[in-house]
């Protein structure tokens, strides 16, 4: 079983294709304007300047082409140069499935041909092409063997085009964030692909970062009223938690939480999922897993504020203690819940973690992420997350977030007068899932998590529902480390960051 590292530079060191592999790869104007002076150390002595300039002549991207210079040890790709304004102009998603095909599988490394602000969604595009988890094993002469672990190197490195002003200069500390940036994707993206039997992640990054978390479990959670978190996971063998990380830095003068639906296998509960649709929902942790794995990166990039990781953990499970459909729940917000639907249970947990974000940690500027809605990928697809706020300039900036970190994102209707009713319920304050199921389902289900902060709440709230884009078929994305880490920049003192501020307001 191997893992990944991925080394990243701002420059280019001498290697021979035949030891280290290489792909370089960037868009078909970026390509065209090399010189074969500048890319010779990655090719020397194995491919010389003809073959170099007759493979340049060929390429043809529609949407992506790849010529071969060299065995199959050294490779050309190019991408279109062409993108739509509700994509990444670094177009992350083709560069992630190029360097996904023409990965070696040992040490090998890829050249990033782009310009200065696309370096950024491009290092993170290069990350979730390699994957650290599995349990697969070897079979020599009929005897199963498991795989000696090992460790593969891949090297990123970057050919700057230089702006107008002829600056294509990077710095080491640039460099160094987003190495650590593209580990947290890295880290989200195993967590993500790690069965529930298998994980114990919080309290690892917060001993990393020197940060004792705080944990509600089990029956705590009912004696503190966080109904919702419990209700969920009382049937579980393992109890259901509330986790949170706080940073707290000397002199923060706002407050800011990110919840996580941390449903670490959803079964549907009573409301049971069928054979298809259940194989995968070990992935229902895919909001708490990019929040931890961006607390952990941008918690180390010199972040200025109070910071609230807040985890809502529970196995939604089938046994004799399942919260039953017609079961009332009192949340954490004091408002009683009547369960039409056990399946639709991340609202709920959430619903008690932005409260508890609220109450507990006076936090003022609250996101929520989760695999929420299977709607959600109907609504945006499954590369834009769906993403709702009460703060028009909030929405704007996701928006421009995922259009800077290739983590791309889409505004869905925030209409409570017209959308909250299809929760009403004749006995309790409020249904758990929509009456009518053709109405703004995505859209309804974030309203359910705000309905508990109050739609008068003078909390910013923002919600991303990632469900379609935290998984590529059957593996994880890492999706929502880099929007996060681009969204909040502004609050950092980190260099790469406070660059990639710019683009968002």
């Amino acid at each position: 079983m191997a893992s990944t590292t991925v080394k990243f530079s701002a420059t280019l060191s001498k290697t021979d294709p035949i030891s280290v592999p290489v792909l370089i790869v960037g868009q078909e104007k970026h390509l065209s304007s090399l010189s074969y002076s500048a890319v010779k150390c990655k090719l020397e002595p194995r491919v010389n300047e003809q073959t170099f300039k007759s493979a340049l002549s060929v390429l043809n991207p529609c949407p992506t082409d790849t010529c071969p210079l060299f065995l199959n040890t050294a490779t050309l790709a190019a991408i279109s140069n062409n993108h739509s304004r509700h994509n990444s102009s670094a177009q992350p998603h083709m560069l992630t499935k190029l360097i996904n095909l023409n990965s070696a599988g040992y040490n090998e490394c890829i050249v990033i041909v782009c310009e200065r602000k696309d370096m950024f969604a491009s290092g993170c595009a290069a990350a979730r092409a390699f994957y650290d988890y599995c349990r697969k094993t070897k079979i020599y002469v009929g005897k199963l063997k498991e795989q000696k672990k090992s460790t593969v190197t891949v090297t990123v490195e970057f050919l700057i085009i230089p702006d107008s002003n002829g600056d294509n200069k990077v710095e080491k500390e640039e460099i160094a964030t987003l190495e650590r940036i593209a580990n947290a994707i890295k880290m989200t993206a195993r967590i993500v692909d790690t069965p529930c039997n298998d994980m114990n992640e919080i309290k690892h990054v917060g001993a990393d970062l020197n940060i004792n978390p705080t944990i509600i479990s089990g029956e705590e959670l009912k004696k503190k009223g966080l109904g919702g978190i419990y209700g969920v996971g009382k049937a579980s063998s393992i109890g259901p938690a509330l986790a949170v990380l706080s940073y707290t830095p000397h002199g923060a003068t706002e407050t800011i939480a990110w919840v996580g639906k941390g449903i670490v296998y959803d079964t549907g509960g009573l409301s049971i999922k069928g054979k298809t649709a259940m194989p995968g929902m070990k992935r229902d942790c895919a909001g708490a897993a990019a929040i931890l794995g961006a607390f952990h990166a941008i918690v180390k990039s010199s972040f200025k504020q109070n910071l609230h990781a807040v985890f809502c953990l529970a196995e939604n499970s089938v046994g004799p203690d399942s919260t039953r459909p017609d079961d009332i729940h009192t949340l954490y917000s004091g408002r009683t819940v009547e369960i039409n639907n056990t399946d639709a249970e991340g609202r709920l947990v959430l619903s008690d973690g932005v409260v508890y974000a609220s109450r507990d940690l006076n936090a003022k500027v609250i996101l929520d992420m989760a695999t929420l809605t299977g709607a959600q990928a109907i609504s945006t697809g499954k590369y834009h997350a769906a993403v709702m706020s009460n703060s028009e300039q909030w929405e704007k900036n996701v928006v421009a977030a995922g259009l800077i970190s290739g983590d791309l994102t889409f505004p869905i209707v925030y209409c409570p007068e017209l959308h909250f009713c299809e929760f009403s319920s004749s006995v309790a304050d409020m249904k758990n899932s929509v009456a009518d199921r053709s109405n703004a389902t995505s859209s309804c289900a974030g309203l359910f998590i705000a309905a508990h902060l109050g739609f008068d709440t003078t909390n910013q709230w923002i919600h991303v529902d990632i469900a379609g884009p935290s998984h590529y078929g059957e593996r994880a994305t890492g999706y929502g480390v880099a929007l996060l880490t681009a969204l909040f920049a502004k609050y950092t003192n980190d260099l790469l960051l406070q660059n990639v501020s710019k683009h968002i307001e």
